[in-house]
């Protein structure tokens, strides 16, 4: 499966290159490979924020039925590209060189319309709110120029002794 690059290593590769996650997972042969690049983006308060963007490309295997994209898939890339763009969003909040490991709390996928699987793919996120260990986050998936799915999930920072504390 071929992802765009958006130039250098995104941030999967360069915080958790070894994490197995079947989403965002770089060690995971048989996983998505979502590949996350941070953008400067202008919040709807007309503030400088950080946005998270991806451009990902579906294979045969990943369709629901011919030409558009299985709902589960989807759900995937929105909660996985979602979690990062927490976990980017609270290490540069507390000053960390890496990430805090985090997880999903909850997250809600609407499907807006098929998502075809002929093109590249858009996903972005950005933060809603945020508190010391958790972010609430928003997500679009795109087609086309289209939006054909969003999430809104909430994200947190685990402790030692939760068994993703130490995933990347």
């Amino acid at each position: 499966m071929s992802q765009d690059d958006a130039g250098g290593p995104c941030v999967q590769e360069r915080h958790s290159p070894k994490s197995i996650c079947f989403g965002c997972g770089p060690a995971n042969a048989q996983g998505l490979h979502i590949r996350s690049f941070e953008q400067a983006a202008t919040g709807a308060d007309g503030k400088p924020t950080l946005e998270l963007v991806a451009t990902w490309r579906a294979a045969p295997h990943h369709q629901a039925f011919p030409g558009m994209l299985n709902g589960g898939i989807t759900g995937a890339l929105l909660d996985c590209h979602s979690n990062w763009m927490a976990a980017m969003l609270l290490m540069r909040k507390a000053g960390l060189e890496s990430p805090p490991c985090t997880v999903t709390a909850d997250f809600a996928v609407k499907l807006k319309r098929p998502t075809p699987v002929d093109g590249p793919l858009e996903l972005r996120a950005w933060v809603v709110e945020s508190g010391d260990d958790r972010a609430v986050v928003d997500a679009t998936l795109s087609a086309a120029g289209k939006v054909t799915a969003t999430c809104h999930g909430t994200f947190v920072a685990v402790r030692p002794g939760h068994p993703a504390y130490h995933r990347w």
